[in-house]
């Protein structure tokens, strides 16, 4: 039986993002739980649109809790960690989502490799960012058209520009594991990944966060 999306849904007709790390208890946690506050925050609450956020481990702690420093990253932000369960990631994770968002290049390369044609929406978080911020949001469909075919629409032109917007440097799409770190690297981690996110989340929602 496949697992109920943990995340925003909504109808049948739904855009499904999964976050990837290794562990699914530090960084992917982290990412999945800022994603939601966002849409959240941007769109109000309860959300009530068809995005469902998620997210898993390349060697995924299955059934473990989010590490203690990853809820507090968490809790200084505002969003929610409760309820949250490690799961190791499953070839129906992968075929389920339509934007697969990891940690680092060793993990999309792990997603890649599992086949179901998940090139063309894997990338790491830091390389979707950089893609993002070169789209122009009046190419995309308007909100009132909703927003599944505005998200499908942006990945589409995000793959389009990979050949094109190059990274800096190799470790520029890295988001390093704060795995057994003290609480300020994880921090540190989080902010890395909360800003990753703003310009994202931004594009799917046409909403920009208030300062």
């Amino acid at each position: 039986m496949s697992p109920e999306g943990r995340g925003i849904a909504g109808g049948t007709d739904t855009f499904r993002i999964l976050h990837v790390s290794t562990g699914n208890v530090c960084r992917s946690p982290i990412t999945e739980r800022l994603t939601r506050h966002a849409l959240s925050h941007r769109l109000g609450a309860p959300v009530t649109g068809d995005l469902i956020v998620e997210s898993a481990g390349t060697w995924g702690h299955e059934g473990a809790p989010m590490e203690a420093n990853a809820a507090a990253v968490l809790a200084d932000f505002g969003a929610d960690a409760s309820g949250f369960t490690g799961r190791e990631l499953l070839d129906e994770h992968v075929i389920r989502a339509d934007l697969v968002l990891t940690a680092t290049r060793d993990h999309r390369a792990q997603v890649i490799s599992m086949g179901h044609s998940a090139g063309l929406r894997t990338f790491t978080l830091k390389e979707f960012t950089r893609l993002v911020r070169a789209i122009d949001p009046a190419t995309l469909p308007p909100l009132d058209e909703g927003m599944v075919e505005r998200a499908r629409a942006l990945v589409r032109a995000a793959a389009a520009l990979r050949g094109w917007l190059l990274a800096p440097s190799p470790d520029a799409d890295e988001v390093y594991d704060p795995y057994g770190a003290p609480i300020t690297f994880f921090r540190s981690i989080g902010d890395e990944i909360n800003q990753a996110l703003e310009p994202v989340v931004t594009a799917l929602t046409g909403v920009k966060t208030s300062r």
